[in-house]
């Protein structure tokens, strides 16, 4: 009986993994593993800066709808979205022009000048982009866009 006994913790053992054949498969997992976050990540941002131009040229219409109600550009963008206070520009205002903004992909709030730096006949609206830094060669604005 002892040598059936001995036979089946023997049998055991062969059937087992080795402690280096284990920690091989959790190396070759983890390259793989930041193989795919590098790749997933290259779309992740690609998606972002999408998101962020769409958003940017979805804007350029309730400020042209401001501006044709209240003969001027707004002032701050929460003039598209809050009421005015003064009952002449109430009279004339036609909004909500759009829900309140929520901020951009990274997390950054669009940034808005009514006199335009880059477009010095309108307006400038932009996000600060990936870096969150203003005035860096990611900020993607309305600047950006063949239309204007």
């Amino acid at each position: 009986m002892r040598n059936r006994s001995q036979m089946s913790l023997a049998a055991n053992h062969r059937a087992a993994f080795t402690l280096i054949e284990v920690l091989l498969v959790l190396i070759i997992l983890v390259i793989l593993g930041s193989l795919a976050a590098n790749v997933f990540t290259g779309t992740q941002d690609k998606a972002s800066i999408s998101a962020t131009t769409a958003q940017i040229g979805l804007i350029k219409g309730p400020i042209d709808r401001f501006r044709l109600d209240m003969n001027r550009y707004p002032d701050e963008l929460e003039e598209l979205w809050e009421e005015p206070t003064d009952s002449d520009d109430a009279d004339k205002w036609g909004g909500p022009y759009v829900e309140k903004l929520d901020d951009d992909p990274w997390g950054n709030p669009y940034e808005y000048l009514a006199e335009g730096e880059k477009n010095p006949d309108k307006y400038d609206f932009w996000s600060v982009g990936p870096d969150g830094e203003d005035g860096t060669e990611d900020d993607i604005g309305n600047w950006d866009s063949d239309e204007e």
